[in-house]
């Protein structure tokens, strides 16, 4: 009688390959959202929050390619780069969704939501520098 078969855990670069996916998802969500919020934010619907929403998403969609683009090609320390991914995708989605809500007439995602996702984004950026200033490692 055949056992079944063990699963396993994915290799390093299996696990690699599925955030990168994820994270050009969520780039390509986002650079929907933020077209979407511009053209909200011109009609006045959404204002100058959903504008500046939009912008944000549509800044930040093409440096998360670049950034995963550029791990890839070993320019970034990979784990460090992964995470600086991470948490620009975070810290934008938090700020975008608290002035999203806000310029459509809703409460805030929380308090200080916009200013923390800033400085999430802030502190992504910074991540994304020292990624780069650090040698290479393998995950």
């Amino acid at each position: 009688m055949e056992s079944a078969p063990t699963p396993t855990a994915p290799s390093p670069r299996q696990d690699q390959s599925r955030q990168d996916r994820l994270a050009t998802v969520l780039a390509g969500l986002y650079g929907a959202a933020g077209v979407g919020l511009m053209a909200a934010g011109s009609h006045t619907a959404g204002g100058s929050f959903a504008a500046t929403a939009g912008q944000m998403l549509l800044f930040h969609a093409p440096a998360v390619l670049a950034a995963i683009l550029a791990r890839r090609a070993g320019l970034l320390h990979a784990r460090l780069g992964r995470i600086a991914v991470a948490v620009l995708l975070g810290g934008v989605a938090v700020f975008a969704a608290d002035l999203a809500l806000r310029g459509f007439g809703h409460a805030r995602l929380f308090p200080m939501a916009a200013p923390a996702g800033g400085s999430l984004t802030i502190l992504g950026w910074l991540l994304l520098a020292a990624s780069a200033a650090l040698p290479r490692r393998d995950p």
